[in-house]
């Protein structure tokens, strides 16, 4: 393996979420993409949302970088690999630079990461540098690169907001206000990519809006190549598992899919909403997504709940994290009032709230190691079943319940699969 790897690479940041980080990364990734050259993008953080946009900004998968869920030294191997194959390098950022533990910031000072800060300019003139002054000077082992403004009425707003810099931040240049290149969000954050018919073509528009100084390349970094180590045990030889993939349910890290592979795993996607039985299979996964947007389609389609019964009853394995537990539930309540039916394979009801019920990272200690992830949800459920366990936030705090139900594990946490393979091969092996 190749000790150190060179690309030039750039944390986009902010000073606050809802500032432009996404459309300015994927912009800057389709940019690159259409000049020939290959981009690979990260996300800092835990996210969907955001990597479902990226991915289809650069044509590659996009994993997640944290100090906490991923872990430096895995950080590092996906760097590096990237480093080895990628012209260019585009992390985004999570929150503000600072916001968080581990921040942004964290992971741009541990890889040397040089950011782009992106600062919405729109209600501002001066304070502009004042901001970028203060996110530059803020911790001496963070070097702020660049900064690109988002948002600019006119030329003659973006030379104000130019000329409030020090000399020592360059100036990248202004995007315009242009909702034809916005992303449209609902309550978890942007719409799924699959949901937004002209994706490509907002993608485009974002490019063409970046001044003509986002195409030159970032400044080049040095990834040390990760220390030598051998990949999970393939402790899920054979194993098949049917994955649930469509509109309702669509929350999986990539990283999830390639560790249960590399354990030995026959993976199979289906389709909740629209399929009439689950694929020949030894376990079933439910991630994360949307099931309230669903309620009526999901309640609907009896064939397939015949077919999770069945599953469950024959003590086979079945995984559901946060919207999957929900549609294993008896009964979800929509934020409109309306009720409907789900899988019945655990006691209970969930009700959508109109704000964030929970948010963050956490981690669940589980027979076979610490299983880590992070929780991200706007309903409230009521379940008469005890908690298996419980999970606890980074910092010690008490976090999500972890449930078991017959064969059936389920909690409101995403897992990060390789953060402790062998406590998720427990999830998708039969009851013993």
């Amino acid at each position: 393996m190749t000790k150190t790897a060179r690309c030039p690479a750039f944390l986009v940041s902010a000073p606050a979420s809802g500032q432009g980080k996404t459309l300015v990364t994927a912009a800057l990734a389709r940019l690159h993409r259409k000049a020939g050259r290959r981009v690979r993008v990260f996300k800092c953080g835990p996210d969907f949302l955001d990597p479902m946009i990226l991915e289809q900004a650069s044509g590659a998968p996009v994993h997640q970088l944290d100090l906490f869920m991923v872990g430096e030294d895995e950080c590092r191997r996906l760097l590096h690999e990237a480093a080895q194959e990628a012209d260019v390098i585009l992390v985004e950022g999570v929150m503000g630079l600072y916001d968080g533990n581990p921040s942004a910031a964290d992971l741009a000072a541990c890889f040397g990461l040089p950011v782009l800060a992106v600062i919405d300019g729109s209600a501002m003139a001066q304070t502009f540098g004042a901001l970028a002054h203060g996110l530059a000077s803020y911790r001496k082992d963070v070097t702020l690169a660049a900064v690109l403004a988002n948002r600019v009425g006119s030329a003659r707003h973006a030379q104000m907001l130019e000329e409030s810099l020090p000399p020592s931040i360059t100036w990248l240049g202004a995007l315009p206000r242009d909702a034809a290149a916005a992303f449209p969000e609902r309550h978890l954050g942007l719409v799924q990519a699959a949901e937004i018919a002209d994706l490509d073509a907002r993608l485009d528009r974002a490019a063409a809006n970046l001044p003509a100084a986002a195409g030159w390349l970032p400044p080049e970094v040095a990834f040390a190549a990760p220390a030598a180590g051998n990949g999970p045990e393939r402790l899920l030889e054979g194993v098949a598992i049917a994955v649930a993939r469509d509109a309702a349910f669509g929350f999986i890290y990539p990283a999830n899919v390639a560790c249960l592979e590399a354990m030995g795993a026959r993976l199979a996607f289906f389709s909740p909403l629209h399929d009439a039985a689950l694929p020949e299979c030894d376990a079933v996964w439910l991630p994360g997504g949307y099931p309230e947007l669903y309620l009526e389609r999901l309640s609907a389609n009896r064939p397939m709940i015949a077919s999770l019964r069945a599953h469950h009853a024959a003590a086979k394995a079945i995984l559901a994290e946060c919207g999957g537990m929900l549609f294993c539930l008896e009964e979800l309540e929509g934020q409109d009032g309306s009720c409907a039916p789900m899988a019945g394979l655990m006691p209970g009801k969930a009700v959508m709230q109109p704000r964030l019920a929970a948010l963050g990272l956490q981690q669940a200690a589980l027979p076979g190691g610490t299983l880590r992830g992070h929780t991200f949800h706007y309903s409230r459920m009521q379940t008469e079943r005890a908690a298996l366990t419980r999970a606890t936030t980074a910092d010690g705090r008490q976090g999500e319940p972890v449930f078991r139900c017959g064969s059936l594990t389920a909690s409101y946490m995403h897992f990060y699969f390789p953060s402790a393979p062998q406590a998720v091969v427990r999830f998708f092996m039969p009851l013993q």
